[in-house]
């Protein structure tokens, strides 16, 4: 089979006329392409130039190399356009899980962001399977919460997510005898067993034994709108407590309730032009978060519940 490389120094042969000008334009020394041009002939079994004092003659069958190699260089120059197009527009779909309260609390506005940057690029978003639908190859990207990600994946830890006790100003308004120094007296909006494991979970097992719920639920975003609604009290991120003006947080971040908030992918798929494009958009954006994220904030001073 002919090396399609022969065809970059039919090419420039031809263009050239000459050894010299051919190594020139490939950026070789001449006797590299007289060993080439000796090479090209010996193999195909016939001339394509014939060599003369004044340089180089395309034979007839040279001149049919010569046209195909014109056709190969404009259709690689083509190509070459096309890709570097996509590049600058790249076109196709990502896969991103998350949970539903990162979703709608804290990355609406940055993929509202990315979609308006990178109009080519369609999301599907995932809030039902975690990290491990990752793993599965089911998802291309994974922001999540967890301290311990997967050896199997790769990423960035984008932040530590701090909690604090938040209530809604409703709540204070319709409880006279409020009193944020004593939590145990409060209405309390906490998770079911599914957080047991969680450090939250362990928080309110160890500091809220004695206190009882007015309301369990399986889920973190569920418990925001509890509380916001003036259910009850309850621990919540600090990107979600103090960005709401309906909500008054009632204590310093939980000591050593922090979570890492990591951006993950499959080794092989950070390799993909499109998925490293996501991530280290979502990963610049997040960046710019991290205060709000890691409650460091003018009034995180505030006393221990």
């Amino acid at each position: 089979m002919m090396d399609w490389d022969y065809l970059r120094y039919v090419h420039a042969l031809g263009s050239g006329g000459n050894l010299s000008r051919a190594g020139e334009i490939l950026g070789v020394h001449q006797t590299t392409v007289l060993r080439r041009l000796d090479q090209m002939e010996a193999q195909l079994g016939v001339q394509l130039f014939e060599r003369n004092r004044d340089g180089l003659v395309l034979t007839v069958a040279g001149e049919i190399a010569f046209r195909e190699a014109e056709r190969f260089s404009r259709d690689m120059a083509s190509l070459e356009q096309k890709l570097r197009g996509q590049d600058a527009h790249p076109v196709g779909t990502v896969r991103l899980a998350t949970t539903d309260t990162l979703l709608n609390c804290l990355i609406n506005p940055i993929l509202s962001d990315l979609v308006a940057a990178w109009p080519g690029i369609q999301l599907e978003i995932n809030t039902g399977n975690e990290i491990g639908s990752l793993s599965r190859r089911d998802t291309d990207l994974a922001l999540q919460p967890t301290n311990q990600p997967p050896e199997a994946l790769s990423g960035q830890r984008v932040a530590t997510i701090e909690s604090a006790i938040y209530c809604a100003t409703q709540y204070i308004d319709c409880n006279p005898d409020f009193d944020p120094g004593r939590p145990e007296a409060q209405a309390w909006v906490m998770p079911d067993d599914s957080f047991s494991h969680l450090a939250s979970g362990r928080w309110y097992q160890k500091n809220l034994k004695a206190s009882q719920p007015v309301i369990r639920c399986n889920g973190l975003y569920s418990m925001y709108s509890l509380i916001r609604a003036g259910s009850g009290v309850g621990v919540l991120p600090c990107y979600i407590g103090d960005s709401d003006h309906e909500l008054q947080r009632l204590s310093a971040p939980l000591k050593g309730e922090g979570v890492d908030l990591w951006l993950l992918t499959h080794h092989d798929l950070r390799q993909g032009a499109m998925v490293r494009l996501v991530l280290e958009f979502i990963a610049a954006k997040l960046e710019g978060l991290r205060p709000l994220i890691e409650c460091e904030c003018e009034d995180a001073d505030q006393g221990d519940p």
